[in-house]
């Protein structure tokens, strides 16, 4: 079929706090606000439900809504704050983490928590309305510019797809790297799911110590309570054990574990929160583009968030830490990295069939 594609050129001084509609096209449709805390937002929205995204402000899906339910990890923002700082205003479900450097800051690294990309100010954004062979869509689309004398310049463009009819959005990233010499690069997705108690963790890797690993080093901003270590250890042995999502687990303040995924035969790999009720939070990523399965698990008073995955090119224990196990990309003059997954829920139906398919890709690996 032939692809046909609006584009409709998003300005600061659009957003208002009074909320305006902005296209609409059948089910699928787009509005402006902005939030009392003076961050642009955008709401995409089709029949299964919506996405409210920050234009220009990491272009962030803030929250995430299918089905009925919120999808988004529990924080203590009930909105964005206008900044740059990453634990000022974190409780977003998606923020691209990188290019520069990626994770926590340890030792000599001087990098912000997670780089520059999760709140950085997009020069330009645009609102995309079309139809490809995967059916009619709307969706948000940017360019940010980064660039330091003597050190970085590139240019990342993220694009996030709702689809008529679909409870998914798909998200995609490029990154260019425009200088004449080679660039160092890290990315993270930071997708940020709501736990369920009693919620079931399904995904295509052996659930072994080998390829399920737990993070041993505990960051500066992380205080264990009692019993965290022994969990800790009980999990380095034990992957398996927290893949039923119990409320006596004590994912305070966090657990963190890298994967070794494996993918089926189109190259993707698969993950699930399987809920009581049979429904399912997804997230698919390619390990051929993101080979780091980064899960991050966090179960508090004030912050409930599973990061099933985070696919990544490297894990995410800073930049110096990271050279030293090989895991940081490098872009030749001109060249580009692009990514792409898949996140949103799955009907009952869906995820007994994607259940079966993941236990397939495991059998043959």
């Amino acid at each position: 079929m032939s692809h046909s594609e609006s584009t409709i050129h998003l300005f600061p001084d659009f957003f208002s706090p009074a909320e305006r509609p902005c296209l609409q096209r059948g089910e699928l449709s787009a509005s402006l606000f902005r939030f009392p805390s003076g961050v642009p937002a955008l709401r995409l929205r089709n029949q299964r439900g919506e996405l409210v995204m920050l234009p220009f402000q990491g272009q962030q899906i803030w929250s995430t809504h299918f089905d009925g339910r919120n999808i988004t990890m529990q924080s203590m923002f009930d909105q964005p704050r206008p900044t740059q700082n990453y634990l000022e205003t974190y409780g977003g479900f998606l923020l691209h983490c990188g290019a520069t450097a990626m994770g926590v800051p340890m030792g000599e690294d001087d990098h912000a928590l997670h780089g520059e990309l999760p709140n950085a100010p997009y020069q330009q954004a645009w609102l995309v309305c079309g139809e490809d062979e995967r059916g009619e869509y709307i969706g948000l689309g940017g360019e940010y510019r980064h660039t330091v004398a003597f050190n970085h310049n590139y240019v990342a463009h993220p694009l996030v797809k709702l689809y008529a009819g679909e409870a998914r959005c798909t998200i995609d990233l490029t990154i260019t790297n425009l200088k004449r010499t080679p660039m160092e690069f890290m990315y993270l997705a930071h997708v940020n799911f709501r736990p369920v108690d009693q919620g079931e963790l399904v995904y295509s890797a052996h659930a072994t110590p080998e390829h399920v690993r737990i993070r041993k080093s505990i960051p500066s901003h992380v205080r264990p309570g009692p019993g965290y270590r022994e969990f800790m250890r009980e999990l380095e042995q034990h992957p398996e054990r927290h893949h039923l999502l119990t409320p006596d687990l004590a994912f305070d303040p966090e657990i963190v574990f890298t994967i070794d995924y494996l993918a089926d035969r189109e190259g993707w790999a698969h993950t699930m929160q399987r809920y009581p009720d049979g429904s399912a939070d997804y997230i698919r990523h390619r390990p051929d583009q993101l080979d780091k399965g980064v899960r991050w698990i966090c179960r508090t008073p004030d912050q409930d968030a599973l990061g099933m995955v985070l696919p990544a090119t490297a894990e995410p224990e800073g930049y110096h830490a990271e050279k030293a196990k090989g895991n940081i990309k490098i872009l030749p003059a001109g060249a580009s990295y692009s990514v792409a997954m898949e996140a949103g829920v799955l009907t009952p139906d869906e995820a007994q069939q994607m259940a079966g398919h993941i236990e397939q890709i495991v059998a043959a690996n």
